[in-house]
């Protein structure tokens, strides 16, 4: 049988996985790195880190994995979206990385959308607004604020390019982590240098751009020394985990919706043909097809609230268990509870740097249970809410189902509450538990010929539990909602104030 190789450079760990040919997951090993909050809003991670967690857990899955090394025919990368490594002219990293979920670059982003004209204008060159995660924030509030580091940048990457990078010695994105840098014209699917000319940055900085199963280089001889896969061995551009994790989960074709709910939530659906993004509302990206595009939007802390909420609340040795069983216990709404998962700021459906993370409605009655059930609810309303917006940017369709991915989608309680707050059947399908590394190993796959294309690979996908919602709790959901879609307004200049 042949297989192929997926990267997932994640913010909290790396991911490596082999794919058999008949789309099942031989081997899955995961190193995990430290993140870095140097200043409030400020998010850094060292890339070193990036590269010693890939080849250790690439090494770990092809010798635990039995598979011989000429049976593997091709590898790719999925990645955290929009970081910033800056490569001065040995091609040494400059300063550690600025991640997507930074939020520096508020006053930057106001400058960009200015310079192109308001937000209209910034949306006839890119089909995206200018949001605090983007790299072409990074970009500017280098050249404003280290103008030492920015003079020796002569190149840059996102983190999954720079992991590419390191195994093949070959500089490129792709179209998908292009688009995420907010200075890309999506329907052209390149750089607008016109945009990049009248910010006044240096064009010979940005990588060439490939189409996600294209091939970006090979691997090399110190490459294959420390990660086990076989030098020469083909290596494809791969995408954005934002964008790549749908391919992975089957959402190619148009009216699927997916979730992905990890440290940060997607919704998104693949879109057949482009469209105007209007008002900027969403994000429209490039698809790993190439013949197609993709319309979501991220919520910075969807598993990180609950992350959040075991580390700072939780005290027993199995947190999440416990985190579960107390949700299950609780009452549809959460006895009244209703959280706002803005911990870090957000980005969908409110581009907000200042908005804050709130438990509004706790009272004496308040158990451990309706806080855990209220932080489930409270990241699935906000899916709900960038959800309508994806469906108000393309008129006439009804999603049928939702399929549902990342931490979020391996907890029964977690799933019955999509369900209800989506009042849709919810899915969880085989090799999506694999995230942007099983996307990754599909775009391998096609670029390598197992697969005719990414919509053939997607077939392999079987469903493993479909969700059904209660009709009873959609009822009292519905009715939540239009409380919880009410507060960011009520809070949004108090946010601004604290």
């Amino acid at each position: 049988m042949k297989y192929v190789a997926g990267f997932d450079v994640g913010t909290s760990g790396v991911k490596c996985i082999l794919v058999g040919e008949d789309g099942s997951v031989a081997v899955s090993k995961t190193q995990e790195y430290p993140i870095s909050n140097p200043e409030e809003g400020w998010s850094e991670q060292d890339p070193a880190y990036w590269w010693a967690g890939t080849y250790k857990a690439m090494k770990q899955a092809v010798q635990q994995s039995g598979v011989k090394a000429e049976d593997i025919v091709g590898a790719s990368l999925s990645g955290q979206m929009h970081g910033l490594v800056a490569l001065d002219a040995d091609d040494k990293v400059i300063r550690p990385a600025i991640l997507w979920n930074d939020q520096r670059t508020e006053q930057e982003c106001e400058e960009i959308i200015a310079a192109a004209g308001g937000l209209e204008g910034l949306l006839s060159y890119t089909n995206n607004t200018m949001l605090t995660g983007f790299t072409g924030g990074k970009i500017v509030w280098m050249k404003k604020n280290e103008p030492d580091n920015y003079a020796r940048m002569k190149s840059f990457f996102m983190p999954k390019d720079y992991i590419r990078f390191l195994l093949t010695g070959q500089k490129f994105t792709d179209v998908s982590d292009g688009a995420g840098t907010g200075l890309f014209d999506v329907e052209k699917r390149k750089f607008n240098f016109e945009l990049i000319e009248l910010l006044g940055l240096e064009k010979n900085i940005f990588p060439a751009v490939l189409e996600s199963d294209e091939q970006a280089g090979s691997i090399t001889r110190q490459a294959a020394a420390l990660t086990g896969l076989p030098e020469g061995l083909p290596v494809y551009a791969g995408g954005g985990d934002a964008v790549i994790q749908t391919t992975g989960m089957g959402i190619v074709k148009e009216g699927t919706i997916g979730f992905i709910i990890g440290t940060s939530g997607i919704v998104s659906m693949a879109l057949d043909g482009f469209g105007k993004n209007a008002g900027g509302k969403v994000q429209f990206f490039c698809n790993n097809d190439k013949n197609k595009w993709q319309a979501f939007g991220c919520q910075l802390a969807s598993g990180g609230s609950l992350e959040w909420f075991k580390n700072t609340l939780s005290d027993k040795n199995d947190p999440f268990k416990e985190i579960n069983e107390g949700a299950e216990a609780s009452t549809v709404g959460a006895n009244g509870v209703i959280f706002l998962p803005y911990l870090t700021g957000e980005r969908c459906p409110h581009s907000d740097p200042h908005a804050r993370g709130v438990f509004f409605g706790l009272s004496v009655t308040t158990t451990k249970g309706d806080m855990s059930r209220a932080v489930m609810e409270g990241v699935t309303f906000g899916l709900r809410e960038i959800y309508e917006l994806i469906l108000s940017s393309k008129p006439g369709i009804s999603p049928s189902d939702v399929v549902t991915s990342g931490g979020g989608s391996k907890s029964k309680v977690w799933r019955q509450i999509q369900a209800d707050i989506m009042g849709l059947p919810v899915k969880t399908l085989t090799g999506a538990a694999e995230g942007g590394a099983y996307g990754a190993a599909v775009v391998a796959g096609v670029g390598a010929g197992i697969w005719d294309s990414i919509e053939q690979a997607s077939e392999m996908l079987a469903v493993e539990t479909i969700t059904q919602p209660i009709p009873e709790n959609v009822k009292e959901y519905n009715r939540i909602f239009k409380v919880y879609s009410g507060l960011y307004q009520d809070l949004k200049l108090r946010f601004r104030e604290l």
